[in-house]
């Protein structure tokens, strides 16, 4: 669900959560430090709530258990029956449904921001699943003119398809993705970016609670075509590798062409697209299973209109 606040809403309910994965160490320390210290997550109009997702991969240090908590917020998972054995993610799921959500309620929190980290090089990502999200596209632009940095904008959802991500529990949503920083790592670069790009993002809320409204404008943001696995055999075995060329060109131009495999043989597979994508996630290491080697975008400008704040609350 994505809704832009009606004039005299403010968002007083914001909730920051990370270890969604249990092995993205910015979020899960960050998280844990505000748990125990939570005056950085106060602003003068509301204070956000800090939230580990899911305790039990973070306590081993693995991205889940039974499943990938970042894909288990679809209507079947939340509704399905709550049982001992299933899968513990969907139990968590429910959980986060309950204390967030519901999902697409009006009870739902107003914004949660959920942090991640990712081994590609993506720099500072801002994620959402629509730029029909105009709240929230007014936050990432704001992010874009007050953070150091570039910090591309990605656009995960594709047309019929459910958003079935842990930030799609509140009413808005914004995921943060670090890269790169390999799992089980943390650098304190990515982390100090990360505290960085979250305090910037509760500047906002609060600037908008206080009366601030925000003008037009266009964007720059990358929606997601489809993705492209790596060459394989019949079995499954890989018979290659990202190419060097491509290695690290995340949101770089992929023109018709260019190289993306190396076989191990030495042979060169090349890009057999008929236009210029800007591919993702590359060589992301959690994605193997998914059979994901990069996701191919296509670089689109928006025209985003203004934002309408609340009226200011009396002092």
């Amino acid at each position: 669900m994505s809704s832009t606040p009606s004039r005299g809403h403010q968002l007083d309910r914001v909730a920051v959560t990370g270890g969604t994965h249990g092995n993205e160490l910015s979020g899960v320390y960050l998280v844990k430090h505000w748990l125990q210290n939570p005056s950085e997550l106060q602003r003068g109009t509301f204070a956000a709530t800090p939230f580990l997702a899911n305790p039990k991969a973070t306590k081993r240090c693995i991205r889940y258990l039974s499943q990938d908590l970042n894909r288990s917020f679809t209507r079947t998972f939340l509704t399905s029956k709550e049982t001992q054995d299933g899968p513990y993610e969907v139990r968590q799921a429910q959980e986060i449904n309950q204390l967030f959500g519901p999902k697409g309620s009006a009870d739902a929190f107003d914004f949660i921001f959920d942090l991640h980290n990712t081994v590609s090089n993506m720099v500072a990502c801002l994620i959402l699943d629509s730029e029909e999200n105009v709240f929230t596209m007014h936050m990432c632009h704001y992010i874009q003119k007050h953070t150091q940095g570039p910090c591309p904008i990605y656009l995960y959802g594709l047309p019929g398809q459910e958003n079935y991500s842990l930030q799609s529990v509140a009413k808005n949503g914004l995921g943060l993705e670090l890269g790169p920083q390999p799992h089980g790592v943390l650098r304190a670069d990515v982390l100090s970016h990360m505290r960085a790009l979250v305090a910037c993002g509760l500047d906002f809320i609060d600037l908008f609670n206080q009366g601030t409204s925000f003008p037009a404008f266009d964007i720059v943001a990358y929606k997601i075509i489809e993705p492209m696995d790596f060459p394989q055999s019949p079995s499954g075995e890989l018979l290659g590798f990202v190419h060097p060329q491509l290695q690290d060109k995340d949101f770089f131009p992929l023109k018709p062409g260019d190289p993306i495999f190396q076989l191990f043989s030495g042979e060169e597979i090349f890009y057999e697209g008929d236009a210029t994508i800007y591919p993702a996630f590359i060589n992301e290491a959690a994605y193997y299973e998914k059979g994901v080697a990069f996701y191919k975008m296509k670089k689109c400008t928006f025209s985003i209109p203004p934002l309408e704040a609340p009226e200011a609350s009396a002092p």
